[in-house]
């Protein structure tokens, strides 16, 4: 059988409907971003080869995203998996993982977690509303398999520090810090993909 692995990508979300209009009048718009662009998440079933199976949902509306709507995606997605499956968060999509397994149970067993540049809260971030982690992560800990944290030094979208957060919450992470790699809209994460292989050893 396959190995699974499934990606919840990031997006944005706003205090309000207000806010979220106020930011799509004063957004500057570059040309070059309207193109079709390729990274990672795109690349990892090639990198990985026939023995995995890659799944990319696109999550409800993920430029005013709320936590409600990606809950109710979510749940019928992950019913539909086997056990065993690999789960990766992106961003935003890390949050939602972390908050989603801590507030909730799963009936499928999960292999590992990996959360990607994952905010925590409000603190030194733009407003993650519902999404921010408000708990202890003990129910998160004991259903998410494996769980490995991933950041850049250089990260300009979510503070260096949120790792740290995540670290105290969960001592037992194994965490990679990179340097270099931004946000992660990189073409090739080849950290990543040797990550994924060692898990299924």
């Amino acid at each position: 059988m396959k190995q699974q692995i499934l990606i919840i990508n990031g997006g944005s979300t706003y205090p309000s409907y207000e806010e979220f209009i106020t930011h799509l009048e004063n957004v500057e718009l570059k040309l070059d971003r309207l193109k079709p662009m390729r990274d990672w998440k795109d690349l990892l079933q090639e990198e990985l080869g026939q023995e995995y199976e890659v799944f990319i949902p696109k999550m409800p509306n993920i430029t005013n995203a709320r936590y409600e709507e990606w809950k109710i995606w979510f749940e019928k997605i992950i019913a539909m998996l086997n056990d065993n499956v690999i789960l990766i968060g992106h961003s935003l999509g890390g949050v939602f993982l972390a908050k989603y397994l801590d507030e909730n149970g799963v009936s499928k067993k999960i292999r590992a977690t990996v959360l990607i540049a994952a905010p925590y809260d409000d603190e030194t971030n733009e407003s993650l509303g519902e999404f921010k982690i408000i708990s202890a992560l003990d129910k998160f800990t004991n259903q998410a398999g494996e769980i490995y944290l991933i950041q850049s030094k250089d990260d300009p979208v979510v503070s260096f520090g949120e790792l740290e957060k995540y670290k105290k919450a969960l001592p037992d992470a194994k965490t990679l810090v990179l340097d270099g790699m931004g946000h992660f809209k990189v073409e090739k994460f080849p950290e990543l993909v040797d990550l994924i292989k060692n898990i299924n050893k």
